[in-house]
């Protein structure tokens, strides 16, 4: 059986995808930056800050080895900010930064080494990245860093370890429906559906795939 590891593993998607990948055997390691509460996962490590490399690092190193060994990282940690540039607080551009690209960052660092050749990473990108509309400006730019280290890494790591991304528009989440209440949910994607994706791209099904940026905006049928 094969491990996961999967950070913003507290959340509305890390949950989903931590059912998707258990559902298909594997073994999971959930990390984030919340308390840990209730979940269904082998290991769970919270209270971690992943932007600070040592931290990154170390819950990279403790996960692995509470499941003796691990096939994929999936980097779901991140945070939104909707901020027009006009009047916005320039700390929200450290703020995203720190929590979309660095985080993602210092776990793909870690897992350059700490995958065995045959592994996977997927990332969470945006497809807000590929063209942020008013108000999108800090996090489009984080998201965009994500395509770019995804691309990066892939052509570093020559397919010992392929690295991809999916780029979900909006998540059917309670979050997000409290966020837009005058919005029609029924176009949005749900987080089962964009799980399947990444789990997908986890698995020796997509060895094939390496470096793509895979949108993921499809709306989920009720």
């Amino acid at each position: 059986m094969s491990g996961v590891i999967i950070t913003g593993g507290f959340g509305v998607l890390g949950q989903a995808v931590a059912a998707a990948f258990k559902t298909a055997g594997f073994h999971i390691a959930l990390i984030d930056r919340a308390s840990a509460g209730e979940h269904d996962a082998d290991f769970a490590l919270g209270q971690v800050d992943l932007a600070d490399p040592d931290q990154a690092q170390r819950a990279f190193d403790q996960a692995r080895d509470a499941l003796g060994g691990v096939q994929a990282l999936v980097n779901v940690a991140g945070a939104f900010r909707f901020e027009m540039i006009e009047g916005g607080d320039p700390a929200s551009w450290d703020a995203l930064f720190a929590a979309n690209l660095k985080t993602c960052a210092n776990m793909c660092r870690a897992a350059a080494a700490g995958l065995a050749a045959g592994g996977a990473i997927v990332n969470i990108g945006a497809a807000a990245a590929e063209r942020a509309g008013a108000g999108m400006g800090p996090y489009a730019a984080s998201k965009a860093g994500v395509a770019r280290l995804t691309e990066s890494l892939a052509a570093e790591l020559g397919g010992r370890i392929r690295v991809n991304a999916v780029l979900p528009l909006i998540l059917d989440t309670p979050q997000n429906r409290a966020d837009m209440p005058g919005a029609d949910p029924a176009g949005w994607t749900a987080p089962a559906a964009l799980a399947e994706v990444v789990r997908f791209l986890a698995s020796d099904e997509s060895r094939a795939i390496n470096g793509a940026l895979i949108a993921a905006t499809a709306p989920t049928p009720r």
